[in-house]
């Protein structure tokens, strides 16, 4: 028997605010369950993103460069993480990349140069919506690289991060997991909202199809990595709101940021 939601006074103290009562309206049929789920997460999200806020400061004031990467499957909700965690922050002192497709001349360059250039400077914080893993995982299951050109890439990929923390910048990577049934109903959600056609790709359009392929590859990339210099934080996705938090949290906890700073 499916046990009965009792609001505590707590819970209705929540709900009898601005934002508990549009999150009561926001869905129809009401459902005040999820309503106090959603004003909770929006009260440790604000909170979150102060810390952000005091990180950022640091670093500015440190000369700090930061680089954070988000990879996982499509729809696995890594832009929709990078967006919660920069909303608040100074957009003077940090940047979203997601490079689109390599043009001729950056095919003809070092894998890793169009990464390099993205790099940040003194100060700056750079959140890549996707990396350089691009050739450990979609681009080999696509059919976008040779297969040298993949085990070149995998046999470079821990020196280069580890030329990277060497120099000074401070790196942390983040994998944004969700289910085959999970990303089959986030695409059906995609394809459905006019708002969203443009998020669908011809790559997502084959990525239940080969589902089993990318998992062959993203195991491959997790295990080549392990000794690297810096270690994958795997988040479970399927929940959006869970792995919006757990994924700042993970930045709060990698960067040594001066937690006293005044913001």
């Amino acid at each position: 028997m499916e046990e009965k939601f009792v609001l505590s006074q707590e819970d209705v103290d929540l709900l009898n605010t601005n934002k508990g009562l549009k999150a009561i309206l926001s869905k129809e049929p009401y459902n005040l369950e999820k309503a106090v789920r959603y004003v909770r997460y929006e009260k440790k999200l604000k909170k979150l993103q102060v810390e952000l806020i005091r990180l950022q400061s640091w670093a500015i004031a440190e000369n700090e460069r930061v680089i954070i990467i988000f990879e996982g499957r499509d729809a696995a909700g890594k832009g929709g993480a990078i967006r919660r965690a920069t909303e608040r922050m100074n957009p003077r002192h940090l940047r979203i990349t997601a490079l689109p497709k390599p043009s001729s001349d950056e095919q003809s360059q070092w894998y890793f140069q169009r990464y390099v250039i993205q790099f940040p400077k003194a100060g700056e914080i750079v959140f890549f919506d996707r990396s350089w893993y691009n050739r450990a995982v979609v681009e080999p299951v696509n059919g976008f690289c040779t297969n040298e050109e993949y085990e070149v890439f995998m046999n470079q990929v821990n020196d280069f991060e580890r030329m990277i923390t060497e120099s000074g910048i401070r790196l942390v990577k983040i994998y944004m997991s969700i289910s085959k049934k999970e990303q089959a109903k986030r695409f059906e959600d995609i394809k459905s909202d006019p708002l969203k056609h443009w998020k669908m790709t011809p790559v997502d359009e084959k990525a239940q199809e080969l589902w089993n392929v990318y998992t062959e590859y993203k195991n491959k990339m997790f295990e080549k990595t392990k000794d690297g210099v810096v270690p994958w934080r795997i988040i479970k996705a399927n929940k959006k709101t869970y792995a919006r938090v757990a994924s700042i949290n993970h930045i709060l906890n990698k960067i040594p940021y001066d937690k006293n700073r005044e913001v």
